[in-house]
């Protein structure tokens, strides 16, 4: 029977960039495969020269638990010689960027592999060696990424994203934020290649891939599950 660790990636911004690196930051809108493994990797203690292909092996799928809002962050930075002037005005040399993130997103996010090493990323995760950010330092996570009592499940990363209750607890939201009835979570799932009407991404780590930035297709597909919230008040309603 497959394992499968499951995690939870809440905060107030997340980015999850896999097409632009200079000044138009781009972010996917759930996590990328090279986000999540960077995140293990910061957990473990791993240094950017390591191979990360035992970890890149891990099958992912991510359930969005809520959509974040994309929003866009106006950067400038100073070259060479250039500095932002007391007056407000831009030195000649200042480097312009736009960084995109996610306001307020909520995943669940499933990596199915060998028991064994999701144990041991499931204790590293619980007592991170390094900061653990979503896509940038100042982007830390809002709740643990372990779940309570703990995310591993004896199932495919599929079937335990859709058994995982939600809600997630702890709640990141009053109870009279979560919609009441019936409701369609999207799932996007790493898949095989070949797989028909798969969608293609560019953030399959290779190697030693946050050295080298060396990253690979990675074709996934989309799927929406329905869940009925779980102990949310059929009372709650929005305050007055």
């Amino acid at each position: 029977m497959p394992t499968t660790l499951l995690l939870r990636l809440c905060a107030p911004m997340q980015s999850w960039g896999t097409r632009s690196r200079f000044v138009e930051r781009d972010t996917e809108l759930e996590p990328s495969k090279s986000g999540v493994v960077g995140v293990l990797c910061a957990a473990l203690g791993r240094p950017r020269e390591a191979d990360v292909s035992d970890l890149a092996a891990l099958r992912m799928g991510v359930r969005v638990d809520r959509e974040g809002v994309l929003e866009r962050d106006y950067h400038t930075a100073r070259g060479e010689r250039g500095v932002l002037k007391a007056s407000g005005s831009i030195g000649k040399d200042a480097v312009l960027s736009n960084r995109y993130y996610l306001a307020d997103a909520d995943f669940l996010v499933g990596l199915e592999g060998e028991r064994e090493l999701l144990e041991r990323l499931e204790a590293a995760l619980a007592e991170p060696r390094w900061q653990i950010f979503f896509g940038r330092k100042s982007m830390p996570p809002s709740l643990p990424l372990v779940l309570p009592g703990g995310g591993l499940r004896e199932l495919p990363v599929a079937e335990a994203l859709e058994r995982e209750p939600w809600p997630l607890k702890p709640s990141s939201q009053p109870p009279w934020r979560y919609p009441r009835g019936r409701q369609r979570l999207r799932v996007v799932l790493e898949v095989p290649p070949g797989t028909a009407g798969a969608e293609v991404r560019n953030d399959q780590p290779l190697g030693a891939a946050f050295r080298d930035r060396t990253f690979g297709p990675r074709p996934v597909v989309h799927r929406f599950i329905e869940k009925e919230p779980d102990d949310v008040p059929e009372s709650a309603a929005a305050p007055a």
